[in-house]
């Protein structure tokens, strides 16, 4: 794959881009604090902003490296961060992204993650080149899987007791795009 790392990438509400440490306290205020947005994710509730400041601070710094991708969802209206999207697992060999993403409750069901996602697909496939975008979540969060359908990801299966999240052991509906597909739609 041809990492470029994580570039600011804009639609038309949103704006993608790195986290800077002026997001600390909107990151916690917006979702690292709100126990809804964590039920179905590996990492608990912040009760402290000490904690995001340290989990920001460790994504700062991992933007010098070309194969680390993790954006900010900056909605254009309200200019902070509710969210974030990232590659949370690539295969070079296979040349996989898997894609994950979470977004404070607040901003839930207004498209929002749906549109950061769609903006990562062209930019995975025609620029980094790679062959697959995955992404995956627990069959309780059916809105999580829309996400993915609306991107136009097909669902694969269903691993049974596959994942952990906070709710424990969990198992993992999993969607996948191809390049091959990506490019048939595009060109039609």
């Amino acid at each position: 794959m041809n990492h470029l790392g994580t570039v600011t990438i804009e639609t038309q509400r949103l704006i993608l881009r790195r986290l800077t440490e002026e997001d600390i306290e909107p990151a916690f205020r917006n979702w690292t604090s709100d126990p809804a947005v964590t039920t179905f994710l590996r990492w608990p509730t912040h009760r402290d902003i000490s904690i995001t400041r340290m989990v920001v601070a460790d994504w700062i710094a991992s933007y010098e490296k070309a194969d680390f991708y993790h954006w900010a969802i900056v909605p254009k209206d309200i200019g902070e961060p509710i969210g974030t999207i990232a590659v949370v697992d690539t295969d070079e060999r296979i040349e996989k992204v898997h894609v994950g993403y979470c977004i404070g409750s607040k901003w839930w069901r207004q498209g929002y993650t749906s549109e950061a996602f769609a903006a990562l697909i062209p930019f995975f496939f025609e620029q980094v080149s790679a062959n697959r975008i995955e992404s995956q979540h627990d069959p309780m969060n059916p809105g999580s899987g829309k996400v993915m359908e609306k991107c136009g990801l097909t669902y694969e299966g269903t691993l049974r007791q596959n994942d952990f999240s906070n709710r424990g052991i969990v198992d993992a509906a999993m969607y996948g795009l191809l390049r091959s597909e990506y490019l048939e739609r595009k060109n039609k």
